[in-house]
């Protein structure tokens, strides 16, 4: 082998090793995503995601009945928060990722105060109550405009909606879906409370 090839080799192993910092995929997924996108590392980041997102898709509908709460309570001992968070198999809910997972969960949860899980969490007349409250803000405004700002509100009140605080580039999902394509199990997060002095 002479030194091109093995300065080749070297960076590609460097390009394989910083993907899976990154993403937490296998060996052989980086090489793939890798060589599909040329060697371009964000381009693998992205393929690796879909292809997390294709993984995630797949599970939905698998039970989750095992899993862990987990609790966060910040320095002052005056906010914390409680989560439940359910994945298929007590072996992950035993692996260090998973535990690690619940917990920027319980600390999200403490920091960014959200009201729901999901979207489907939200009644009817809640959801029209915000619209309405949108729309007289609004008054004047395109339609699109009010849909902008409800997303918006989305992301403040919905847990799976709110960027994620570790990575505000990442939506709490994601953080979820990308956990999902390492472990291989489906991942819900069931419930949780937050609890305030005075509140």
């Amino acid at each position: 082998m002479d030194a091109k090839q093995t300065a080749t080799t070297t960076s590609q192993a460097d390009l394989v090793k910083d993907l899976r910092a990154r993403t937490g995929a296998g060996v052989m997924d980086c090489k793939h995503a890798l060589a599909e996108a040329g060697g371009d590392l964000e381009r693998a980041v992205e393929i690796l995601r879909a292809k997390g997102l294709a993984v995630a898709g797949k599970k939905a509908g698998r039970a989750a009945s095992e899993g862990l709460v987990e609790a966060y309570i910040h320095t002052g001992g005056r906010v914390g928060a409680i989560v439940e968070v359910n994945c298929e198999t007590d072996f992950v809910a035993r692996t260090d990722e998973f535990k690690r997972l619940a917990h920027d969960l319980a600390m999200q949860i403490t920091a960014s105060v959200p009201q729901y899980v999901s979207r489907e969490e939200i009644s009817a007349d809640a959801l029209a109550e915000q619209r309405k409250v949108i729309a007289a803000e609004l008054t004047g405004k395109p339609a699109a405009a009010v849909e902008g700002k409800l997303e918006k509100w989305y992301q403040e009140v919905v847990l799976l909606e709110q960027p994620f605080i570790r990575d505000e580039s990442k939506r709490v999902r994601d953080i979820i879906t990308d956990t999902i394509a390492r472990v291989g199990e489906n991942i819900q997060v069931r419930r949780f409370a937050r609890f305030k002095i005075g509140e």
